[in-house]
């Protein structure tokens, strides 16, 4: 089958590799509409997760069920199917524990890409398939169902890790497609002040449309100073980070009130530690809890999330700036994501 891969870092192209084999378990699944990720973009020109070879790209995907194992008892093929870019053993014990996105390992529930072959492929291979898929719901469309892989619920983890709760003030560090599901997912939760920290005109007023009350751009000066002066100076209760580099976490404490949460769901891809400041911190006893965490998988997941699309509480469609039509176009989607052009938010490819 024909594949668009990682030939090692800082190098993709097109390779073939035989079809994937069924487990009694598992599917396999052919894409209908894929989407590149800035994970893609961590993993082969930063490094991120190390050397790989020849390994499928991609991991954000709906697809049509081919084929599935013999102890599969709820899909078939033809099944339209939502498939989750986090695909835990759901038998682990880091799953029975409440951590399936670690099962077997930290951020070992992340396979597509890092430890297995990826969706950019005319086939891909789904594991544990009754666990990790969900049926695509009528009169929801494809495209738009694409950021239920990853960007919808990546996003929303970053409200659920700030435990964002009616009438708190947010902010939102990076309003990437990522970003802005976490300024939806934080009006969604009922928040009151919610503040975007953004550049680009295209995601500025996608924010706006999500919920965000204010928008700070770090091209006009430090956040710190413009977001207090957007709270009398006293910070917010809750910080989101799906942006930055590793010392956005200063910011971050900085602008945290005692008793806040901080929620980092952003991929560090290089580095090798974060920085904290000490005094904000309240040299250790601030009552400033930094949560980061993989986004949930599976299933279950998958159906709640698909109800917001299916009944409109929820509109992934301004997410998507650039749609091409055509498997050959994947390389091409990619490198938009690894340019970032200011006109862009995510691409998706129809196949």
């Amino acid at each position: 089958m024909k594949c668009y891969a990682m030939l090692g870092i800082g190098k993709t192209g097109w390779i073939d590799k035989p079809e994937p084999e069924c487990g009694p378990l598992d599917a396999i699944v052919r894409p209908l509409a894929v989407s590149p990720c800035t994970s893609d973009i961590h993993t082969v020109w930063e490094g991120a997760i190390g050397e790989r070879s020849d390994m499928v790209l991609g991991h954000e995907a709906v697809g049509e069920v081919c084929r599935v194992g013999s102890l599969v008892r709820d899909f078939k093929p033809g099944d339209r199917v939502l498939v989750p870019a986090i695909t835990p053993d759901w038998g682990s014990v880091e799953a029975q524990a409440g951590y399936s996105m670690h099962s077997g390992g930290m951020l070992s529930g992340w396979k597509f890409s890092n430890f297995k072959d990826g969706v950019f492929a005319e086939y891909f291979h789904v594991n544990d398939a009754d666990a990790n898929l969900a049926l695509l719901p009528d009169g929801v469309e494809i495209a738009d169902a694409v950021m239920l892989s990853d960007m919808v619920p990546t996003g929303l983890h970053g409200a659920e890790l700030a435990d964002v709760r009616y009438g708190e003030s947010v902010l939102v560090i990076g309003i990437g497609p990522v970003g802005l599901m976490s300024v939806a997912g934080s009006a969604l939760r009922g928040a009151g002040q919610i503040i975007a920290v953004g550049s680009r005109p295209v995601c500025v007023e996608a924010a706006k449309k999500y919920g965000a009350t204010d928008i700070v751009n770090y091209r006009d000066g430090g956040i710190v100073e413009q977001v207090n002066g957007l709270t009398s100076g006293r910070g917010v209760d809750k910080v989101i980070i799906a942006g930055g580099d590793n010392d956005t976490f200063i910011d971050a404490v900085k602008l945290c009130r005692p008793g806040g949460i901080i929620g980092n769901v952003n991929y560090l891809g290089n580095g090798e530690f974060i920085r904290i400041p000490r005094a904000e911190w309240g040299c250790g006893m601030g009552h400033k809890t930094i949560a980061g965490g993989l986004m949930p998988g599976g299933r279950l997941r998958m159906e709640r999330l698909s109800k917001l699309l299916k009944y409109h509480r929820l509109d992934t469609s301004l997410l998507l700036t650039h749609r091409f039509t055509g498997f050959e176009h994947i390389e091409e989607a990619l490198l938009l994501m690894k340019d970032k052009p200011r006109d862009l938010i995510k691409p998706v490819v129809m196949i």
